[in-house]
């Protein structure tokens, strides 16, 4: 509670001539909205700092400018979840795709250039294992067109916010099953996984994320009427 109102999740409670801080209703309908709010840890395209900005706009005594900053996030998560749903439809097609004809070989600033990203970035995702490249005789890497196929995908659900471990675990079964669920694949990690992102249940915590906003808009609009 102290933590709490320290940094202005909660409003300032009234002291007794002894200095007790006196909680009332109010605190507790607070603490429910805070609760909530903070319950998913998404970080992806601001929303963790909109969220935290709901319940602090809601402790300084405005549930009504509480409640629209809620549906600015809502709107936001949904846009997220379309995201993340419109990247397992890309990787469904490039993955589909026929192979190419055509056998040119590009080097790393070359692929890179092509799938629009940093040289370090495509470093990082080799060094994670999402790709193993083949080199020529002298040494330099190249990218054939399976594995452009291959980074297209990679990139799309990055571009999702889908975790390098979520992405690396749906390539992983599709290597074991072809025909493996995509959504399942990136979306449910091993049971002895002891620390997960939250982008490694990427939908399933947008979707927990869309039901607490919308009790939330369902508490703030309560606690107007009992409280302000």
């Amino acid at each position: 509670m102290r933590l709490y109102e320290e940094v202005g999740l909660i409003s300032p409670p009234e002291r007794l001539s002894n200095g007790y801080r006196v909680f009332t209703d109010c605190h507790i309908a607070q603490l429910r909205v805070a609760r909530l709010a903070l319950q998913i840890e998404i970080l992806q395209n601001g929303l963790r700092r909109k969220i935290v900005s709901v319940v602090k706009t809601m402790a300084a005594g405005d549930p009504d400018g509480a409640r629209k900053l809620t549906e600015e996030y809502l709107r936001l998560v949904r846009d997220e979840q379309r995201r993340a749903r419109e990247a397992i439809e890309l990787t469904r097609r490039l993955l589909s795709g026929r192979p190419e004809t055509e056998a040119a070989l590009l080097k790393r600033k070359e692929a890179a250039a092509c799938l629009d990203i940093t040289m370090d970035t495509l470093r990082n995702w080799e060094m994670n294992g999402l790709l193993t490249v083949r080199r020529k005789k002298n040494g330099y890497r190249v990218y054939a067109p399976e594995d452009m196929r291959r980074l297209k995908v990679i990139r799309s659900l990055r571009c999702a916010n889908y975790s390098l471990e979520a992405i690396r675990r749906m390539l992983t079964a599709l290597s074991a099953d072809p025909g493996a669920n995509l959504e399942i694949a990136l979306n449910t990690p091993p049971p002895d996984v002891e620390i997960l992102s939250a982008c490694d249940q990427l939908i399933a915590s947008l979707r927990a994320a869309e039901n607490n906003a919308r009790i939330i808009i369902e508490l703030l609009r309560e606690m107007k009427i009992h409280f302000y």
